[in-house]
């Protein structure tokens, strides 16, 4: 399986998939805490999420998978919905949880 096929098959068979720098409790960077504490204020407890700094592979793939350079990156029903600048904007503006209700 190649690395494309790994992460389509993680970002479609979860509902929400947080791919990010550490993990929900021990984050290693800003962004990543900022897109955890976004989904927990959602409601969203336990997200399946990929520690990309434990997986190189999975860290350069999904930079191509969605054609966006940064990490995290948060799929919704197996749809990208952007990083830790977009989050805090969907945050605010109510629409994240609506999408993640």
């Amino acid at each position: 399986m190649s690395v494309q096929d790994t992460i389509k098959n993680q970002v479609t068979s979860h509902k929400v998939v947080l791919y990010m720098k550490g993990s929900p409790d021990f984050p290693q960077c800003g962004f990543s805490a900022n897109a955890v504490n976004i989904l927990r204020a959602c409601g969203v407890d336990n997200p399946f999420t990929v520690n990309v700094l434990e997986e190189p592979e999975i860290r350069q793939g999904i930079k191509q998978y969605a054609n966006w350079p940064t990490i995290p990156q948060l799929y919704v029903n197996g749809e990208f919905v952007g990083g830790s600048d977009i989050m805090t904007e969907m945050f605010q503006s109510g629409e994240l949880k609506q999408m993640l209700g």
